[in-house]
């Protein structure tokens, strides 16, 4: 994946020389060690985020597995047990993404698109919806906290 961007970096300077009837080797130099750096970074971004799913994922299980715990004391158990396989389905998820490789994790995702487009299209679908809620609420929550500058009109 990041060589890939490296790889569309130097292709790019390369056509860029040609066109310009230049050959700079410090432009090339200069283009691949921006690539490098630039694919160093979304890498360590990415890790970043991958580990902070993680653990918001496990997060969201012990959540979940303790509404269900709820839910058994007042329901009875064959209601909770739903609760509790989403819990454990949740932190099995949790454990993947902490554990597999971002590129293993990509080449997953893009093999589930294939098998299954409509789920995954379902799937964007309702994310952006949460998503968009999220980011109104937040909005919302914000306006409501602040007032104005206290000036009045």
């Amino acid at each position: 994946m990041a060589e890939d961007v490296i790889e569309d970096a130097k292709e790019a300077v390369a056509d860029a020389a040609e066109a310009t009837g230049t050959d700079k080797p410090d432009l090339k130099q200069q283009a691949s060690d921006f690539a490098k750096q630039a694919a160093e970074r979304a890498k360590t971004a990415a890790a970043e985020g991958k580990a902070r799913a993680g653990e918001a994922l496990h997060t969201a299980s012990r959540l979940m597995d303790d509404a269900a715990k709820a839910v058994d004391e007042k329901l009875g158990s064959s209601y909770g047990q739903y609760a509790h396989s989403a819990a454990e389905k949740i932190a099995d998820f949790g454990d993947t993404l902490q554990t597999k490789e971002l590129d293993e994790l990509i080449e997953d995702a893009q093999n589930f698109v294939r098998k299954s487009p409509a789920i995954a299209i379902g799937i964007a679908a309702a994310l952006g919806f949460v998503v968009a809620r999220l980011v109104k609420a937040g909005l919302d929550h914000e306006e409501s906290a602040d007032p104005g500058d206290g000036n009045p009109a």
